[in-house]
């Protein structure tokens, strides 16, 4: 489970202080999937960075599955990073030199993980990307790097998934191919997902969704229950 406690993010601004979070509490109960949305600088993916403890927050807690982070020291943190979380950018930072066999790879022989070369070729399977194990990210299409991203965000079965905007760098036709992969990650595999995105169609298919403005919460929409995604979106 994921528990932020009055979380907020203050950085300077030249002379000034700008707050990108304001203060926040949220619980994401396991299995959860939830989409972050808003317009752009509204902390999204501020707040996706807090959670991954990629960020320090300026105050308030953050637990993953009870574990306080600012209780955990770096190499702590990073251990639990891989171990627990994965992690999917919107420009998908895939290693050049590395295929895309070796980018899944990668986070595997950090952690020494057995029979980690099957693995890899396992999820490049399961993303839909067998025949295309040994090409470079340059080889790639964008959908296919964002697949492979996936693929390595998966790479030791974490428990959470992170993403942020995963459709936001593809045409529609590639984006429509990630949203179904998210979902089926979802549905097959039971990870909790939060994602920040601007794609109504990706965020509607969430069990809820949080609506940010200027780094405040403005609500909470379940979306099981509400017609409300859209106007939010665009209100």
């Amino acid at each position: 489970m994921i528990r932020l406690e009055n979380v907020s993010k203050v950085v300077a601004s030249g002379s000034e202080q700008l707050t990108i979070v304001h203060p926040l509490d949220l619980e994401v109960s396991a299995g959860q999937f939830v989409s972050i949305v808003g317009p752009s600088g509204s902390g999204k993916s501020t707040l996706l960075g807090l959670i991954a403890g990629l960020d320090a927050p300026t105050d308030g807690r953050i637990y993953i599955d009870g574990v306080d982070l600012s209780s955990l020291g770096e190499d702590a943190l990073a251990r639990l990073r891989g171990e627990r979380i994965g992690y999917v950018f919107q420009f998908f930072h895939l290693l050049p030199s590395l295929t895309a066999f070796e980018n899944v790879l990668v986070p595997m022989e950090i952690f020494e993980v057995a029979n980690a070369e099957t693995k890899s070729r396992e999820l490049l399977e399961e993303v839909g990307l067998s025949d295309r194990t040994h090409h470079y990210p340059s080889q790639l299409s964008g959908g296919e790097q964002q697949r492979v991203a996936i693929a390595r965000a998966l790479a030791n079965d974490p428990s959470i998934l992170l993403a942020d905007e995963p459709t936001g760098n593809l045409d529609s036709n590639n984006g429509r191919h990630i949203v179904d992969l998210i979902l089926d990650i979802h549905d097959r595999r039971g990870t909790t997902i939060v994602l920040a995105t601007h794609d109504m169609e990706l965020a509607e298919k969430a069990n809820r969704t949080l609506v940010l403005k200027g780094g405040r919460l403005d609500r909470t929409i379940d979306n099981h229950e509400s017609s409300e995604l859209r106007n939010a979106a665009s209100s």
